[in-house]
């Protein structure tokens, strides 16, 4: 099955859109509808629930959505929608990175950026809290509906405001993000994985790169993830292999050397180490997943 990859630019509903770095919908069935296929966006995309329900899996969890809940989907994050009731209603915001505190998240508040991703897939706001959101929602709205110059550059900054509300709320979600020691080396090493994982796959390498000892590395791992370093290699590695094997066309063979194994068989056996199935099993277990 080839993965559809939606783009921003492409997504046009007015003729304002092409100018604009960000787009406001209603949450329903005419707007749903791109999604309940497994498909990847170049964008960020925030999902709010006001009313009703709706199931989200993103990559390989399901998210079970209702009022008061909100998820972001990062661009390039494999993801889904089923299970939608009749009494839906909420918003779909969607916004080009730009707009995101990457530059503010990797600098001054680099501590908050721990498992980020994971950790906004989906997130509860006590009542209070999601009541908050809803008047910066319905401006970013009214901003889309009214585009003007000063008001795109109102809606960055509505955006920025509800964004940073929501890491903040989480950092006080998910006490591990509180403990200051060793954020950023644990930041440094997610960063280098997810950049070099199909070449370097040792602990040593990681923990010479960082500066640190082996045991140091796991220690770190283990107090912000809860693995060990190599397990988060492994199933860094596993999740691409997942990800080719259900949306590429490659072979298994093109698979392997794609991601640095020496042979099909030597893939095989990684597989079959860490999940007790070869990759055409797995293949075919996620074909049903996905094509429920």
């Amino acid at each position: 099955m080839k993965l559809k990859r939606i783009e921003i630019k492409k997504n046009i509903q007015k003729a304002e859109d092409k100018n604009l770095s960000f787009r406001v919908f209603d949450l329903d069935m005419k707007h749903l509808e791109s999604y309940i296929q497994p498909h990847k966006k170049d964008h960020f995309c925030i999902i709010i629930i006001e009313n009703g329900k709706l199931d989200l899996q993103i990559e390989e969890k399901i998210h079970f959505l209702k009022p008061g809940k909100i998820s972001i989907i990062f661009p390039e994050q494999i993801h889904f929608v089923s299970n939608l009731s009749e009494d839906l209603k909420g918003r779909i915001i969607l916004f080009e990175e730009v707009l995101f505190c990457s530059d503010i998240l990797k600098n001054e508040l680099s501590a908050y950026n721990v498992n980020l991703s994971v950790n906004l897939n989906c997130t509860a706001l006590p009542a209070k809290e999601f009541e908050k959101i809803i008047p910066v929602i319905r401006n970013i709205e009214t901003t889309y509906q009214n585009p003007s110059l000063i008001k795109k550059e109102q809606a960055r900054f509505y955006i920025k405001i509800f964004l940073l509300g929501l890491i903040e709320s989480i950092h006080g979600q998910h006490p591990v993000l509180h403990q200051k020691t060793n954020q950023l080396l644990y930041i440094d090493f997610k960063k280098m994985l997810n950049e070099q994982f199909k070449k370097q796959r040792t602990v040593q390498y990681y923990a010479e790169s960082l500066n640190i000892t082996s045991k140091k590395l796991n220690e770190i791992t283990k107090k912000h993830c809860g693995e060990t370093a190599i397990n988060a290699i492994h199933n860094r590695i596993l999740t691409e292999i997942k990800r080719q094997l259900l949306f590429s066309d490659l072979s298994h063979k093109e698979i392997a050397f794609d991601l640095g194994f020496s042979s099909p068989s030597a893939l095989n056996k990684f597989v079959k180490s860490k999940l007790k199935e070869t990759p055409t099993e797995l293949q075919n277990e996620l074909a049903q997943i996905y094509n429920a």
